[in-house]
């Protein structure tokens, strides 16, 4: 009878513990189940946009960001610093609200990516009042490093990829409105450019004949963060912007052909003149992408910067302007001289064969 109730004490106790594990069982496999669709979701979100993954590392050595530790001065840093540009706990201030400022920094390091992704976080500000305020800023993946020049800073006949943050309209000078009608052109206006070391952006006309394409992004003293994005990735260059603090980037840019070289370096700039307001860099991450190429891809190298049918992206026609009232009274002049030099020849070979005439006359 004891045996039989032991028995039965523990076939209730082995079936509570079966019950026991089973649930705990099923627990785990929840809790696995969860984690799976998680890792799942992330993978996906990481794969997916247009075919391209992006790195869970951003490239440091080609990357600009908090606290800037040596930036400019020391041997090991990624970065130098020029001009009026100064380092802060918050940012790198380019230009300052100040007249005839100028300021810049460059990568130190030549990128050799095939594929890749610039996001910059920035911001301009000022005490100027509306549409009185100058010049902008301009982000660089150039040949040329460390120079000085009339294109927000750098140099003109640069070699490479220029993307403009233009607050001002230099080719309309009504400061009333900040309106272009000739290209339905809204300022502050962000624009895109490819140099071969010949080409000049047009200053006078905000760059338009050589402008790739661009967009409107009112970034001037707004009380969020902004954000442009750089996108290089198989000949194919993307550009887009958040900069209405919704954290959503907005297409500005989309264009096939771009044929960049390897080996160049990024850096920023910026420039005041009459008009002044504060420029300031605070991030620029470099991200590589990864993107499966064919062998005969894999085997392309661009020598010199160029886009494929640029003469149909130009957004203004290039008219040859007419000569100045220098240049025709010159022209004039010299015409006159000469047809009177042509007459004077004309008149002593006439004398000279009327002459001979009589001589043989005679």
């Amino acid at each position: 009878m004891l045996f039989s109730t032991m028995n039965k004490s523990n076939r209730f106790r082995m079936g509570s513990f079966k019950i026991f594990d089973l649930m705990l069982n099923q627990r785990n496999i929840h809790e696995l189940t969860c984690r799976f669709a998680v890792v799942l979701l992330l993978t996906c979100q990481c794969l997916a946009d247009d075919g391209y993954e992006m790195d869970d590392f951003l490239k440091r050595e080609y990357s600009l960001t908090k606290p800037y530790q040596g930036l400019g001065s020391s041997s090991s840093s990624y970065w130098d610093l020029m001009g009026n540009a100064m380092i802060t706990t918050e940012h790198v201030r380019l230009t300052p609200d100040l007249q005839s400022r100028q300021g810049a920094v460059w990568s130190r390091v030549p990128c050799f990516l095939r594929d890749w992704e610039l996001q910059v976080h920035f911001k301009i500000h000022g005490h100027g009042k509306k549409n009185l305020n100058g010049d902008g800023m301009a982000l660089w993946y150039t040949k040329e490093r460390m120079q000085t020049g009339p294109v927000f800073g750098n140099m003109n006949l640069f070699t490479g990829l220029g993307v403009f943050v233009d607050t001002y309209p230099n080719e309309n000078k009504n400061h009333e409105k900040k309106y272009n009608p000739s290209t339905q052109r809204v300022f502050p206006y962000v624009s895109g450019m490819v140099g071969n070391g010949t080409l000049a952006y047009e200053h006078d006309r905000d760059g338009q004949s050589t402008e790739l394409g661009g967009c409107t992004a009112l970034v001037r003293n707004i009380p969020h963060d902004t954000f442009l994005l750089i996108r290089y990735t198989k000949n194919r260059l993307t550009i887009q912007i958040d900069v209405d603090g919704k954290q959503e980037w907005q297409d500005c840019l989309d264009l096939p052909g771009v044929r960049l070289p390897r080996g160049y370096f990024f850096g920023a700039s910026s420039v005041t003149g009459d008009l002044s307001d504060n420029h300031d860099l605070i991030s620029m991450k470099l991200y590589q992408l990864t993107v499966e190429r064919t062998p005969e891809e894999e085997e392309e190298e661009e020598l010199i910067p160029s886009v494929d049918n640029f003469e149909h992206l130009n957004k203004v026609e290039v008219q040859e302007e007419g000569m100045s009232g220098v240049q025709l009274f010159f022209t004039i002049v010299f015409s006159v001289i000469g047809i009177f030099v042509l007459g004077v020849v004309a008149v002593v070979m006439y004398g000279r064969w009327k002459e001979n005439s009589r001589k043989r006359f005679y």
